[in-house]
């Protein structure tokens, strides 16, 4: 179908279509450059968590001495001392 003359509104719609695709000069961009910051918290873990690293996992000079001590016959431990220690590790589990 054709429409001769001069519709008003139409020439203009088409005429802001035009201008949709045109991009305006931009100014310059700035790249941001990544920042890698560790808290104070972080590092005092950090700290904590080498030293116990360099702690040994037995403490060699308590296990002799206790050795010694069971080995000549020295090492006696109560029941009540037994009761009163699994008592209390049950009862921090609690907690």
């Amino acid at each position: 179908m054709k429409i001769w003359g001069e519709i008003p509104k139409i020439s203009e719609v088409y005429g802001k279509q035009n201008n949709v695709n045109k991009v305006g000069k931009t100014s310059g961009v700035s790249s941001k450059k990544d920042v890698v910051s560790i808290s104070n918290q972080a590092k005092d873990f950090q700290t904590v968590m080498k030293s116990i690293k360099d702690v040994p996992d037995v403490r060699a000079d308590i296990v002799n001495e206790l050795s010694e001590k069971y080995q000549s016959g020295k090492y006696d431990v109560s029941g009540s001392e037994v009761a009163d220690k699994v008592l209390k590790s049950i009862i921090d589990k609690k907690v």
